[in-house]
């Protein structure tokens, strides 16, 4: 008996590291700057691109392998605890095909700024809806937000 509940409490502890958490102090230390930022940066909410930061990523019509592999490894890290890479929901989604449903932008903000995000776009809405799990802020940095997006289109066969 003790055995097992050490294993689950230890379960619990990986898939709770595995998912990330909200540093919710810094974010509310940064609140007031963020959204002054956020009005004199970002133009009103589209919901080709979402909310967030990103609103031109340029991507190559071939695919960047270095970048996607790095994005793999994120997947890896981050993402592959609650989203499969076939349309198989997990906790959140599957990932075929995402690269032709959302713009790079869309899912580079969805993944940096996943709050904003769940609470303005009805897409991000209608898959909580489905999932019934809010994505966890996983402090992706900008760059890791890149490789993870190159990493689906590696995964949605672009060569």
């Amino acid at each position: 008996m003790k055995k097992t509940f050490v294993y689950v409490a230890f379960s619990v502890a990986l898939l709770a590291a595995a998912c990330g958490g909200n540093n919710q102090s810094a974010s509310k230390d940064n609140t007031a700057a963020s959204d002054e930022k956020k009005a004199s940066e970002n133009p009103s909410y589209d919901p080709k691109r979402g909310e967030g930061k990103f609103t031109h990523v340029d991507v190559a019509a071939t695919l960047d392998p270095k970048m996607a592999d790095e994005g793999e490894k994120v997947y890896q890290l981050k993402c592959s605890s609650c989203h499969k890479t076939t349309d198989e929901k997990l906790v959140g989604p599957g990932w075929k095909a995402v690269t032709s449903r959302h713009t790079a932008e869309w899912i580079m903000n969805f993944v940096t700024n996943t709050d904003e995000m769940l609470n303005k776009d009805p897409k991000a809405q209608a898959q909580l809806e489905i999932c019934l799990v809010r994505m966890p802020n996983q402090n992706l940095s900008d760059d890791d937000a890149r490789h993870v997006y190159e990493f689906m289109r590696k995964n949605d066969g672009v060569k």
